[in-house]
């Protein structure tokens, strides 16, 4: 019988030390693959310090709680639909600066805010600009008791539009923008990220208008 020298018992004990340490790298290599896979979707937009900062000086009283970024997360590709059902993106809107509002009939706070912003549609709705809703009620009668709710209120220059897979506002939870609802993004005219709002606001006010006027006048 042949005698094991110490030097290869050492690598028999060794060896799921250094198979576990090969897993556990190859493991690092996929979440660092993932992570950078997601933050180079996210960044589709040049970085607009100088614009978010401009947004962000107008931001006071009011809106004080509104932040100004623009650190490259662009939009254009987030689906949701019409009222009919037709699928549609933020790049339908192009050419447009946006208020886009994330809101559900069953979160307060949202209703609350639904006056305000259908007054600042009113007012500000025009070839450079739109208050884009994105309804987020999901399950069965979704839909319905968000159009329920638009009717009663007869908010005229809000339209239904509708996400109920909820994917848009998960994606926002997943690049940190947003973690509830009402959650709202003023978007430059390519669908580029200027500033995030986390929580109502009374945007029909003389601080809100001061924050929609800075933001159209971005390009003029």
């Amino acid at each position: 019988m042949s005698e094991t020298s110490p030097q290869n018992t050492a690598a028999r004990n060794n060896l799921p030390f250094v198979l576990g340490l090969g897993v556990a790298g190859m493991g690092v290599a996929i979440a660092a693959w993932f992570y950078l896979g997601n933050a180079a979707s996210a960044n589709s937009c040049p970085a607009q310090l100088a614009q978010a900062q401009i947004v962000d000086a107008a931001a006071i009283g009011e809106l004080a709680a509104l932040n100004g970024t623009g650190e490259g997360r662009g939009y254009a590709d987030m689906a949701f639909k019409d009222e009919a059902g037709k699928p549609m993106t933020i790049a339908d809107f192009s050419g447009k600066a946006l208020l886009v509002n994330f809101w559900a009939s069953w979160c307060v706070p949202c209703r609350e805010e639904m006056p305000a912003l259908d007054a600042i549609a009113t007012e500000y709705n025009s070839e450079k600009f739109m208050v884009l809703p994105i309804n987020l009620d999901i399950g069965a009668g979704g839909l319905e008791k968000a159009e329920a709710f638009l009717d009663e209120g007869q908010f005229h220059n809000l339209p239904l539009y509708a996400d109920n897979t909820f994917a848009a506002f998960d994606r926002l939870k997943r690049e940190a923008v947003a973690v509830g609802l009402p959650a709202t993004l003023l978007l430059d005219p390519e669908g580029c990220e200027l500033a995030v709002l986390q929580g109502p606001a009374e945007w029909h006010s003389q601080d809100g208008r001061a924050v929609i006027e800075a933001l159209i006048g971005l390009r003029g």
